[in-house]
């Protein structure tokens, strides 16, 4: 069964490209192009993968997009982009592909995308500790390592090993990705995250 992919691009000419790269192989369906965000049409086409070009939304809102999105799918979000990204938006993304990247290379990065989705699923029964979650306020707040290991005086490496096991228990990798699991779980709020 093909991947249903949902484009959010404003540029019919860049959309039209991108649903012609995933209809030549086959692997991937379209299921619409939207020129906008619209809560409710992206809930109820429950796509696999959203591809949003980050220029639709305003300055101060591209911190929170994939937070945003959140609300209504947990399909991975990846960012087209026209130009250049700085690395903090990177971040919240689950891939980012560009303007002048080729078919195999757009390919190879939504696979990527499903795949980090797909790979470590929550283990049965298994919830974070008070102390992971203590960790996990941390990250999703933009924290490093050792201004964590700082806060609660324990060391860097057993920062990180909380963090593995956040990851193995939740299933996510990326630190956008605790963020929304974070927010979704009124770990924190909003006015929180950098």
């Amino acid at each position: 069964m093909s991947k249903r992919i949902l484009i959010v691009v404003p540029s019919a000419i860049a959309a039209k490209g991108l649903e012609q790269v995933f209809n030549d192989l086959g692997e991937f369906e379209v299921c619409a192009i939207l020129r906008d965000i619209n809560g409710q049409e992206l809930r109820s086409m429950a796509p696999d993968v959203v591809i949003v070009d980050p220029e639709i939304f305003d300055y101060a809102s591209r911190s929170s997009v994939k937070a945003r999105l959140a609300e209504y799918s947990d399909a991975p979000v990846i960012a087209f982009t026209t130009g250049p990204m700085d690395e903090e938006q990177q971040r919240q993304y689950d891939g980012v592909i560009g303007l002048m990247d080729t078919p195999p290379a757009i390919i190879k990065k939504v696979r990527a995308a499903l795949e980090d989705r797909t790979e470590a699923p929550k283990a049965e029964g298994e919830e974070l500790s008070q102390r992971e979650k203590e960790i996990l306020i941390c990250v999703a707040k933009g924290m490093l390592n050792k201004e964590i290991a700082d806060q609660y005086n324990i060391s860097i490496y057993t920062v990180i090993t909380h963090r593995k096991n956040i990851t193995r228990k939740t299933g996510i990798k990326t630190v956008a990705g605790l963020t929304v699991y974070a927010l979704l779980n009124n770990l924190i709020d909003m006015n929180s995250v950098e």
